[in-house]
């Protein structure tokens, strides 16, 4: 028989706080507070209840089924107790807030989704949103995200994902480099030109595998970050297979090729379920999904 009056509601904050980050250090930096902190105060609520609220994973802790259901009624009581808090500052209306932590590609994260947090920020002052771009698939429960935008499908089942858009890579050189180096015109023409892509061995996104897309052709300029290819292609470094919605905001750079080349991959936003039921995770998830949509003719342009 579990006594009711044992349990310390602010002890299901700290367990909140660890399911949405799926690790304790992440939540203790949220809470202000020790990560010995947050593991002692979890495992009080785990003794008065008598059950394993958290389990150990390769990617951190995550919640067990019995876990689940009470972090879920913990929520409930979390949104209780801020729009209590709302009612004596005198807001009437719920606004989004908290902090949101999202990870992007390098590209997309910096031309899409930063503009789409922005907007949403002008609305919701309140909320806190951190964006960190980069290419490589990061862990959602080892790095305390609360969504993650990848290129293809997230690697994990654990989390839920969407599909956000397509977008459309191609080959771009510079006048420069086509005048003093001659322009390809066919791709048996291309192996004898120096490409600029990633550096594969760093990249773990197997959807940008160049053997997938130019088989026979190595890159000779290589880099983690997108934003070193279109340079680098800018400079006469080589030809650049570069995202459309990059290059051709460039009118120094040229799509050579493009009925040979013409890939096609999709972004994708993932989430993990506990993050799902927090307003503003889908309240940022909307936003990208609009700014995408709003902007397809620049992410799949008519070649």
């Amino acid at each position: 028989m579990i006594d009711v009056r044992n349990i310390r509601s602010d002890d299901l904050r700290y367990l909140l706080a660890v399911a949405r980050t799926g690790r304790r250090q992440s939540a203790a930096l949220d809470l202000g507070v020790d990560h010995t902190t947050v593991s002692r105060r979890v495992r009080a609520l785990e003794k008065v209840l008598g059950v394993r609220l958290l389990q150990r994973s390769a990617d951190g802790w995550e919640l067990t089924d019995v876990g689940r259901s009470i972090a879920e009624k913990a929520r409930l009581i979390e949104e209780a107790v801020q729009e209590t808090a709302d009612v004596v500052l005198g807001i009437s209306e719920n606004p989004l807030r908290g902090t949101i932590r999202i990870t992007a590609p390098d590209g997309f994260g910096s031309l899409f989704v930063a503009p789409a947090l922005a907007k949403l920020r002008m609305s919701h002052p309140h909320l806190v949103v951190e964006l960190i771009t980069d290419t490589r698939q990061l862990n959602l429960y080892q790095s305390g995200f609360d969504l993650a935008v990848a290129v293809g499908t997230p690697i994990t089942s654990r989390l839920v994902s969407e599909r956000v858009c397509q977008y459309s890579l191609g080959l771009y050189g510079s006048e420069g480099y086509f005048r003093e180096h001659g322009e390809p015109g066919s791709l048996d023409e291309l192996t004898a030109h120096p490409l600029v892509f990633f550096v594969d061995s760093l990249l773990q996104v197997g959807d940008l595998d160049l053997s997938r897309h130019l088989p026979g052709v190595a890159a000779k300029f290589m880099s983690t970050n997108i934003f070193a290819h279109v340079a680098a292609t800018r400079s006469g470094g080589g030809i650049g297979l570069l995202p459309a919605f990059m290059a051709d905001q460039h009118t120094d750079l040229r799509r050579i090729l493009p009925e040979a080349v013409d890939v096609r991959l999709a972004f994708s936003l993932a989430a993990r379920r506990e993050s799902l039921t927090n307003p503003a995770v889908q309240a940022v998830r909307q936003a990208i999904q609009e700014e995408a949509r709003s902007r397809r003719d620049e992410l799949v342009p008519t070649v």
